[in-house]
């Protein structure tokens, strides 16, 4: 296996470069296990119970060792594991294992297990192995199938790493940590923000389709004056779709017209389509232009376990059997739009076919879906203020993702002056 290192850099006096493999043992077997009982309970730390980056396990989990000692990782108290399986490995599944119960720990055999020497400190060992250089050098060095990719445990123990006296490695640990911990807050607090931003939006669109937008005197519980209560059914036309027969290559071959599926529906706009159809497909199938201004429903997808997925045409469209399409009248398709946002877990609940799993809304149901009606006026205002303060909350929003990615390359930016001997 050859090295890896196509990066090695001038160290710092008194460092020296050193095969990771000569300073710590890899896959070590676990100390004195023929005197281990089966009914001893161990650590179980299956890969979700590691997390991404942060270096963070959760000791939630316990088995007797004899149900683990065979097909799963052992290690011990101050072990580094390290998750050689993509995409784990690319996302920094990486941590430092301690406090286990009676000291022992089993898990995903998906770990690699780095066990430090004297000459280097576990946690140097971790803030080395967390850094983005040596996880895509990892990457690179992967074998196996597509999908099962996996780091060999001669990758690790070839890669050479930078090493100085212990005491130096205590300070460097030492100033990662209180760097780390800054940095910590300010992403907790940028987290926190993100959460409260996604209440907020929530909150404006509740407030709403309540009138607290554009009436005043709005009284909780009531609905604004002029305003009624009316179903889906009775704002608009209703249509469904269908899926031209795939043996019909004149149906299929160049086509230009829109065929919405449920795969198309991850915007609030429909302008393309993976899938086209010809005007023969419409002509002779089950399948029918729906107008522009429309908006789409998805009926029946294993999406809507999440969210019920709608959307609004822009052109003339068909749309599969799991999609329905209501085109309003007197109404601004907008307004509806915003509706279903504001109502989208309770529109999945009320409106499956069995309340538990939802998996497809039932069309009478969600028809007979209740929608408060105001003046087209009115409905064009909310619409507005909707808009202008979701719009404020998008560019906080991509204020506060940049500023995310700024942490995390600020994070990998600490490690590398680390190593270079550049910290302290």
């Amino acid at each position: 296996m050859s090295n890896a290192n196509n990066h090695i850099i001038q160290l710092a006096k008194g460092w020296k470069w050193t095969k990771l493999g000569d300073v710590a043992e890899v896959n070590p077997k676990l100390p004195n296990r023929e005197c281990i009982e089966d009914d001893l309970e161990v650590q179980f730390l299956p890969m979700k119970l590691v997390e991404e980056l942060s270096g963070k396990i959760h000791l939630t989990e316990t088995r007797l060792y004899g149900e683990v000692k065979k097909g799963y990782t052992p290690f011990i108290d101050s072990d580094v594991i390290f998750a050689k399986v993509t995409p784990c490995m690319e996302n920094g599944k990486i941590a430092v294992v301690e406090n286990l119960k009676n000291k022992i720990g089993f898990g995903s055999s998906e770990f690699h297990v780095v066990r430090s020497k004297e000459e280097i400190l576990n946690k140097y060992a971790f803030y080395f192995l967390i850094q983005q250089r040596f996880r895509n050098d990892g990457e690179h060095a992967m074998t196996g199938a597509v999908g099962l990719r996996r780091v060999p445990k001669q990758f690790i123990e070839n890669y050479k790493v930078p090493i100085p006296l212990i005491s130096e490695q205590k300070a460097i640990v030492s100033k990662i940590e209180e760097l780390f911990s800054e940095l910590d807050k300010g992403i907790e607090e940028l987290k926190t923000a993100q959460q409260q931003l996604k209440v907020y939006r929530k909150a404006v669109l509740k407030w709403a389709f309540e009138g607290k937008l554009t009436n005043e005197n709005e009284t909780d519980g009531e609905l604004p004056q002029g305003w009624v209560m009316q179903t889906l059914d009775r704002v608009g036309s209703w249509r469904g779709g269908g899926t031209p027969s795939k043996s019909r290559k004149e149906f299929w071959e160049n086509g230009d017209i829109l065929w919405v599926s449920p795969k198309d529906m991850k915007s609030k706009i429909i302008h393309d389509t993976i899938d086209k159809i010809t005007k023969e497909a419409v002509e002779g199938s089950t399948a029918q232009l729906i107008p522009k201004g429309s908006i789409l429903f998805v009926v029946r997808s294993g999406i809507l376990r999440r969210t019920l997925p709608v959307a609004i045409t822009i052109c003339e469209v068909t749309i599969n059997q799991d999609l329905k399409a209501l085109t309003p009248k007197e109404v601004i398709v907008d307004y509806i739009f915003y509706f279903v946002q504001s109502k989208n877990d309770d529109m999945r609940r009320s409106c499956s076919k069995d309340g538990t799993t939802v998996e497809s809304i039932e069309t009478s149901l969600l028809k007979n879906y209740k929608i408060p009606i105001c003046t087209t006026v009115e409905q064009q205002q909310i619409v507005h203020a909707i808009e202008s303060r979701l719009s404020v909350c998008d560019k906080i929003e991509e204020t506060m993702t940049n500023s995310l990615k700024q942490a995390e390359a600020l994070r990998q930016s600490i490690l590398k002056k680390a190593f270079e001997g550049k910290l302290v």
